[in-house]
């Protein structure tokens, strides 16, 4: 979560899982040193310990305004009542039933008495999450970390192998950082600072990118995609090298962050010619120093501004429901790097930086933003998407800010995305002319086309009138509301 005030003061909270006390190195490689995807996706060993209810109350204890009880009461209600299955939402249920159906909890939590995923049109009903809520507005966050709650977490772990042990639940606390906060032009950046590797990787590239005239290319211009690509491959390969938590790992925040790393960077770009990814490696910063996913952004009558991207990782996390209490367990210990060089789920590297430890939190790409102008916030937005998300907040920033488009013409604008490895220029199916794409072929460009990108959820504030402009994805079903 980044928060910026409307006195233009700005926080982060973290509250990102940690492996358990018991995690190790090596836990998610077989015998011959080889990483076990499943280990690390599916089941118990793949959950961290959960953070969302401990940062989330923070929120609530600095920051909020009105009672718990009120604040959960809705969450409360749609448990209890249900509400009616979307089609994409039963979509989803069908396409993980393989995994959800694994877990005789999560069938009896999602399934019908026939053992099938719910239809469109059909009313969920959780009547489990509804108890584990009423018993959060009630007693707070105490009641999942030291609880009946954190009781059947620890009692569903020791029954299916898990890691997870009250101790774990007990010492987890979320952190509050400062934000990482840049410059593009005119405006200020503010984000969220590692673990997270999102805010770092979007100024960074905000920096590079700063130096050419996009604005005289074209949004989506063969010519723009290519100078943004370049830039991803650059910024990706540092983000593999450089980023973890910073309670492990000393991430060099000011040097990826410099203005110089940034020029550096940008003079080995060629804009006629495509650079191998196997040829980039991860930047010096330290020589520049001196000393599936759910989004939201908020803004109240005040001007105070919350931006929130929140994740159990993959779709429905590790598949797994706690028994009694109704909700879903994470499967984010595969962002952690199981081996130096090998692959996470959404195919990004990692290395020694990101390695498993007990009690470290696993590096993220999610990329909650605020950005202002004079003072002023004038944007907030961030997406789902893995490693997708940095370049989905960075196209859409862009387009209002440098391209002049609304915030909902941004949102809609067709996406592409580099992440270093795989080497190929990923575009949604729909939008880019065949012109496009043949111009980036002939840069040296290996093109591969995708379905959609991400699921922006945006706000922008005219700074003259105050006037607020939502814009939610067309890409999936989230909604703009205003009160």
């Amino acid at each position: 979560m980044v928060i910026r005030f409307a006195d233009g003061k700005a926080t982060s909270i973290d509250y990102r899982e940690v492996a358990p006390a018991k995690a190790s190195r090596d836990m998610f490689l077989d015998e011959q040193g080889n990483a076990v995807a499943d280990r690390s996706r599916v089941g118990p060993l793949a959950a961290g310990v959960p953070g969302s209810v401990a940062g989330l109350l923070h929120a609530h204890k600095q920051y909020g305004r009105l009672p718990l009880a009120k604040v959960i009461a809705p969450a409360i209600a749609l448990a209890r009542d249900g509400f009616l299955v979307s089609v994409e939402m039963a979509r989803s249920f069908q396409a993980a039933s393989g995994k959800l159906s694994k877990f005789p909890a999560t069938v009896a939590a999602f399934f019908g008495s026939d053992g099938i995923p719910p239809a469109e049109g059909e009313r969920l009903v959780q009547p489990d999450l509804a108890k584990t809520l009423t018993l959060i507005a009630r007693s707070g966050a105490d009641v999942f970390y030291r609880g009946p709650i954190a009781e059947l977490i620890a009692r569903e772990m020791q029954a299916s192998g898990g890691l997870i042990a009250r101790g774990d639940l007990e010492r987890y606390a979320p952190k509050e950082r400062p934000a990482v906060t840049g410059t593009f032009r005119d405006y200020q950046i503010v984000s969220m600072p590692p673990p997270s590797s999102g805010g770092v990787a979007l100024i960074e590239l905000l920096n590079i990118l700063e130096g050419f005239p996009l604005a005289s290319y074209g949004q989506n211009a063969s010519r723009t995609i290519h100078l943004m690509v370049e830039a991803e491959r650059r910024v990706y390969a540092d983000r593999s090298e450089w980023l973890g938590d910073p309670e492990f790992f000393p991430v060099p925040v000011p040097g990826l962050l410099s203005k110089a790393y940034a020029s550096s960077l940008r003079s080995g770009i060629s804009e006629t010619r495509a650079t191998p990814s196997s040829s980039i490696q991860a930047g010096q910063p330290r020589e520049y120093e001196h000393s599936e996913t759910t989004h939201y952004s908020v803004v109240d009558a005040d001007g105070n501004a919350v931006s929130t991207t929140t994740t159990l990782n993959g779709a429905y996390g590790n598949g797994q429901v706690v028994a009694g209490a109704g909700f879903l367990l994470n499967n984010e210990m595969d962002d952690f790097s199981a081996k130096p060089g090998s692959p996470n789920m959404f195919g990004l590297l990692g290395g020694e930086a990101n390695a498993v430890a007990p009690g470290k939190r696993m590096l993220s790409s999610m990329t909650p933003t605020i950005v202002a102008k004079d003072g002023r916030t004038v944007l907030v937005l961030g997406s789902p998407g893995g490693g997708r998300i940095i370049t989905t907040v960075l196209q859409v920033l862009l387009n209002v800010v440098e391209f002049g488009m609304d915030v909902q013409e941004a949102v809609d604008a067709p996406r592409f995305h580099h992440q270093w490895y795989p080497d190929s220029v990923m575009i949604e199916e729909q939008g880019f002319s065949a012109d496009v794409v043949t111009a980036l072929a002939a840069l040296g460009h290996r093109v591969e086309v995708v379905s959609d990108m991400g699921d922006v959820h945006a706000i922008q504030i005219d700074p003259a009138t105050g006037l607020r402009l939502g814009a939610s994805d067309p890409r999936s079903d989230g909604m703009t509301l205003g009160y």
